[in-house]
């Protein structure tokens, strides 16, 4: 006798978020598929603190090859969960682009 997964039994999910959960914020975002995931890099990059008149500003812009985009959180999703998760991320950005044109 061989032993199978009941068919048919939803069991509901209980949604959890921990209160020492740290909240970051990001500013960009890329998204790389690799195999059968999604890989999704979230990036915080912070400006450079510039004081001085504009063209001491200016210069040390030009001083700069780079800006550091620190990542702060990377999620890897299941390549077949991903179009409910685009599908979840355009029903709120319905909802706030509404709201917004109120």
């Amino acid at each position: 006798m061989t032993e199978r997964e009941p068919e048919g039994i939803y069991v509901p999910l209980e949604w959890h978020i921990s209160e020492d959960l740290i909240s970051r914020y990001a500013n960009n975002i890329v998204v790389q598929f690799e195999g059968h995931e999604f890989i999704i890099s979230f990036f915080e990059v912070r400006p450079p603190v510039l004081l001085g008149s504009s063209e001491e500003i200016e210069a040390k812009l030009k001083q700069f090859e780079s800006v550091r985009a620190e990542c702060v959180a990377r999620i890897i999703v299941a390549a077949d969960r991903m179009p409910g998760f685009v599908e979840a991320l355009q029903a709120n950005l319905n909802k706030y682009l509404a709201q917004k044109s109120e």
